[in-house]
């Protein structure tokens, strides 16, 4: 692997691991595996899913539908509230695909009938706890109102539901009580209205061994995984799957500190709060390991400190600097793998093969 500039670097044999555990997991729950692609963005990774056996498919946006639609996907749910803006894209998509949406309002379904000719199905968007976006489960003449208008060509599907919430865990327990009392929720108005449960997270879908209630299931950061999966419990340092390469310009070692090339608009500001050996709290924006020809090591050596646009400002202790020279290049473990992907033009093997994905308009 030749590395110039920070370029992030994917283990493909950790990702295939990935996806096999999940995969197992999904067929033990009786629930199919609709794995949410807004992680990678990428057609190549996409079909490492395909060719074990996956054939549906979760994106963020209706570009991104489009994108997996040009590369072969058929059945596609775009888990983000139906664009009134967009509808012309979804009509057209609706006729090469068979395609869900996600309602929330009886104005984005009425819209939908009125502008959206093509036969689409809908999910009720149900807010678990996320406070994001869905609709409070207890709003029933609402939701009685959004199923009855199921029609030949709109026809509801069932519920879905995102527990992002569990992202702020950081033990087994939360995530436990936050699955319960979502199967709780979703139960109660599958008994009363019918249709499908489809639930997605990755803390629930990885700590969770029994996901039966649900009938599909949604993960997406599994795949990769990253720093803030690792804190909660969601996987180990070794079933992180991405790293990104990043030049060492810069070494103060009266500070101990390293400045790479490898910064906010590489890695992202996504942040999480540790405490240090004296308990004090420290911002840490991804964890620091050395590189080696098939990969990278999985101790960790240091953590990124700060972050301006183009730097990143590494902490390491006295031993570890002095290993340290100006021209290496060291690796960064991403606290978010999803936002650090989405910053990326492409990716690189841990083969040292170039892994293209969808790039935005």
């Amino acid at each position: 692997m030749e590395v110039k500039t920070p370029t992030l670097l994917v283990d493909k044999g950790k990702c295939l691991q990935n996806i096999d555990r999940m995969i197992k997991k999904a067929k033990a729950s009786n629930a199919t595996l609709r794995p949410h692609f807004k992680t990678h963005f990428s057609a190549e990774i996409g079909d490492w899913f395909k060719k074990k056996g996956v054939n549906q498919c979760t994106v963020s946006s209706v570009d991104m539908a489009i994108y997996f639609a040009d590369h072969g996907w058929d059945d596609i749910t775009i888990a983000f509230p139906y664009n009134l803006l967009e509808a012309d894209k979804v009509n057209k998509l609706a006729k090469r695909v068979n395609l869900n949406v996600l309602i929330e309002s009886e104005e984005s379904l009425m819209h939908l009938g009125k502008h959206v000719q093509e036969k689409v199905d809908y999910f009720i968007k149900i807010d678990v706890g996320t406070h994001r976006t869905g609709i409070d489960p207890r709003s029933e003449p609402l939701i009685e109102k959004l199923v009855n208008h199921s029609s030949e060509k709109h026809t509801f599907k069932g519920f879905l539901a995102h527990a992002g919430h569990t992202y702020g865990s950081t033990d087994y327990e939360s995530v436990k009580w936050i699955h319960d009392m979502s199967v709780k929720v979703m139960e109660h108005l599958k008994e009363k209205f019918g249709g499908m449960l489809s639930y997605g997270d990755t803390p629930s879908c990885s700590l969770i061994e029994d996901l039966s209630a649900f009938d599909e299931i949604r993960p997406g950061n599994f795949v990769f995984y990253d720093w803030m999966q690792k804190n909660i419990g969601s996987c180990s340092v070794e079933e992180i799957a991405v790293c990104m390469a990043c030049p060492v310009v810069a070494i103060h070692n009266e500070r101990n500190e390293i400045v790479v090339y490898g910064g906010a608009v590489h890695l992202s500001k996504d942040v999480i709060s540790e405490k240090d050996a004296y308990e004090k709290t420290k911002n840490c924006f991804g964890k620091m390991v050395y590189l080696k020809k098939d990969g990278w090591t999985t101790d960790i050596v240091g953590h990124v400190d700060r972050l301006s646009q183009e730097h990143g400002i590494i902490k390491l202790p006295e031993n570890e600097i002095a290993r340290v020279k100006l021209g290496d290049v060291i690796g960064i473990l991403p606290v978010h793998s999803c936002l650090t992907a989405e910053l990326q033009g492409h990716y690189l093997s841990t083969a040292g093969e170039k892994i293209e994905k969808m790039l935005k308009n």
